[in-house]
C-alpha cells in the first residue's frame, strides 16, 4: 500500500472515500494543469454535503458532493450549487471560481470542483496562532455584515440572474417547506413543533422583498485574509443560496449566532467565534444591519423564530439519517437534544 493511499485513507471518514482510481484521470482532463496522485482530505467541519481538499503538485483544488442517504427533494442539488455560483461569480466577487461538474455516471453521484481559496476560516474558535484584540475582531464582526449586505444590494435583474429562482412567494414556501420538511424527518425522541409552525403560518408579514441571499450566512462559511484576517477573501457553501427574502436571510444568520452570556446549550451548539470581546450581540447585528439597508422590522420575532426553527428543521434532517444509520458519524448522534433546545428557543422568542 502506497503512503500516498495511507495519507487519502487516514482523513477521510470510513464509508465516505472518493474513488480516486475513477477520479483522477477524469479530474485531469477536466482541469488540466494537474497531475499524479493527490492527497486526500475530508473536512470534518460540514454536516451536509461532503467537501474534500485534494492537493495535487501545482494546486489544491475542493471537491464537493452529495451525502449518502435519503434527501430531502431539492436538497443536495450539485449542479444547481455549481451553476448558481458560476452566474453570481461575475456580480460577487467573494464566490470561488468554478472548475468543473460531472452528473452521477462517474461516482454514482453529482460533484463539482472549485478553486481551494487559502485563507483562514474561522471554526468554532480562532486558530490559536491568530490574535484579535477586540477592535479587530469587531472590524471582522462589521466586514462580515457588509459582505452579506452586499449581496443583498446585488441587482439580481440587471445581472442576468432573475432565473436562478421563483423569487415572488418566497416567505410562504420557506414556511410551509420547512414545516413538511421538519414532520416528514420527526423522530420519536423529539417533539411535534405543531404550535410554532401554526404561529409561523399565522404571523407572516404581509411584505416581503426579494434578493439574492446565501441563507447558511455564518463566519465558518467564509474565508479571511491571512495578511489581515479582519478581511472576508470569500464565502463558501452555497447550496442554499436563491432569490429569498433579506430579513429571512438575517435571521436563519441570528439562529447560529452565540453571544458570550447565552446559556449551556447554545453555547455547546456554537460552531463559530461570535462569543469573542469585540463581537456584536444579536440585536447589535440587527441594528447594524437595518441601518444599512432599507429593510428593516419593527418586530424582528418572526424572522428570529423562523431561524431558530428552521436550523432545528436542519438538525432533525441530519439526525434523521443518523437514526435510520443512513450516516455513521458520531457527531450527528445527540442532535435530538439540540432540536429540543432550538424548538424551546422558538417559544421563548414567541413569548
Amino acid at each position: 500500500m502506497s503512503a500516498s493511499k495511507n495519507k487519502v485513507e487516514n482523513n477521510v471518514r470510513a464509508g465516505e472515500e472518493l474513488d480516486m482510481a475513477v477520479l483522477n484521470p477524469w479530474l485531469k482532463q477536466a482541469i488540466g494543469g494537474i497531475s499524479g496522485e493527490p492527497s486526500v482530505v475530508q473536512y470534518s467541519g460540514g454536516a451536509s454535503n461532503w467537501t474534500y481538499c485534494l492537493t495535487y503538485p501545482e494546486r489544491d483544488v475542493v471537491l464537493r458532493r452529495a451525502p449518502a442517504g435519503t434527501k430531502a427533494k431539492g436538497a443536495h442539488d450539485m449542479g444547481r450549487e455549481h451553476r448558481l455560483q458560476a452566474a453570481l461569480k461575475p456580480v460577487y466577487s467573494y464566490v470561488p471560481e468554478m472548475l468543473a461538474h460531472c452528473d452521477d455516471s462517474l461516482i454514482g453521484t453529482e460533484f463539482y470542483v472549485m478553486e481551494k481559496v487559502n485563507g483562514i476560516i474561522p471554526r468554532t474558535n480562532m486558530p490559536r496562532s491568530l490574535k484579535l484584540d477586540p477592535m479587530q475582531t469587531k472590524a471582522l464582526c462589521t466586514n462580515f455584515l457588509d459582505s452579506l449586505i452586499e449581496l443583498h444590494k446585488v441587482d439580481y435583474q440587471q445581472a442576468g440572474l432573475a432565473h436562478l429562482a421563483k423569487g415572488e412567494g418566497y416567505m410562504q414556501r420557506q414556511i410551509q417547506g420547512w414545516c413538511q420538511r421538519y414532520s416528514k424527518a420527526k423522530t420519536w425522541n423529539v417533539p411535534s413543533a405543531h404550535k410554532i409552525m401554526a404561529w409561523l403560518e399565522d404571523n407572516m408579514p404581509s411584505k416581503e422583498n426579494i434578493c439574492l441571499t446565501h441563507n447558511d450566512y455564518r463566519l465558518d462559511n467564509v474565508v479571511l485574509s491571512k495578511d489581515d484576517p479582519t478581511q472576508i477573501i470569500a464565502v463558501l457553501d452555497w447550496e442554499l443560496a436563491t432569490l429569498g427574502d433579506p430579513m429571512m436571510d438575517l435571521g436563519n444568520s441570528l439562529a447560529y449566532w452565540v453571544q458570550a452570556d447565552d446559556d449551556f446549550f447554545a453555547r455547546k451548539a456554537r460552531r463559530q467565534p461570535t462569543h469573542l470581546p469585540g463581537m456584536l450581540t444579536r440585536q447589535q447585528v440587527i441594528d447594524y444591519y437595518q441601518e444599512r439597508t432599507s429593510w428593516g422590522a419593527a418586530d424582528m420575532r418572526f424572522y428570529e423564530v423562523y431561524g431558530l426553527f428552521r436550523l432545528a428543521g436542519i438538525l432533525q434532517q441530519i439526525y434523521y439519517r443518523y437514526h435510520h444509520k443512513q450516516t455513521t458519524n458520531p457527531a450527528f448522534k445527540h442532535f435530538w437534544l439540540f432540536v429540543h433546545y432550538f424548538l424551546d428557543r422558538c417559544k421563548k422568542v414567541i413569548k
